[in-house]
């Protein structure tokens, strides 16, 4: 098989999960991004031949020591495409291919990597859609391919593949398409997340999901403090 490095790109903790802001509080999001983070390098250790997290807070560098992948601290001030180039000009050198996976695809797991890898073997450029249009992994050769992560970037992903006469494979996945945004997200997340340290997480907050006839499928409430709703 080609020989990959993975690399997780990591915000600040503390600008984790704004969106989740009227749901959880900032130390809340901030521990719910470190159970991420866990879910995602443990789904990536076993399947790759690296994993490289990427970052500009030296406290997520540190909290990711311990489990046992390579730091690399971001460099200058630049956007996601512009620290993942980092990452991948750092990998280009010894590995075929990358692997990159956002933060908060806690139901990423062992089995969805190797299925991409083996698609590998005989695509260029593999990429799972995000709800939304977005991309949530997104495996390509370690020279020459743009990273256009932000809005609708699986669509610009294709059109760098086709644009550089790259083959490529759609991987769609129900459980890769699931980042975490929104408070029904986080149902989601409890719904089918079993044995990640993410559903762990939000279980200890005393989150419960309930089915929901309204806009949202899903209705998450803290069942120790039933008036609060989420």
């Amino acid at each position: 098989m080609k020989k990959t490095a993975a690399i997780i790109p990591v915000s600040r903790f503390t600008q984790a999960k704004t969106r989740l802001s009227p749901a959880l509080s900032p130390p809340e999001r901030e521990n719910l991004l470190k159970a991420m983070l866990k879910d995602v390098v443990r789904a990536l250790k076993d399947s790759n031949d690296l994993v490289l997290v990427i970052s500009s807070d030296r406290d997520v560098l540190d909290f990711l020591k311990p489990l046992s992948v390579k730091c690399l601290r971001e460099e200058g001030e630049t956007d996601l495409n512009g620290a993942l180039m980092q990452a991948v000009a750092w990998c280009s050198g010894s590995y075929h291919q990358v692997l990159i996976v956002p933060s908060d695809v806690p139901l990423l797991c062992t089995g969805h990597v190797q299925m991409m890898r083996e698609i590998a073997e005989e695509e260029d450029v593999v990429i799972a859609p995000a709800k939304g249009g977005g991309t949530n992994a997104l495996l390509c050769p370690s020279r020459k391919f743009p990273m256009r992560f932000g809005d609708f970037s699986f669509f610009k992903h294709i059109k760098e593949a086709e644009k550089n006469g790259l083959s490529f494979q759609i991987f769609d996945s129900f459980y890769l398409s699931l980042d975490v945004n929104t408070a029904e997200d986080l149902g989601e997340i409890m719904l089918h997340g079993a044995g990640t340290h993410t559903q762990k997480y939000l279980e200890s907050l005393g989150l419960s999901v309930h089915s929901h006839r309204g806009s949202d499928r899903l209705r998450v409430e803290r069942s120790k403090n039933s008036l609060k709703r989420i």
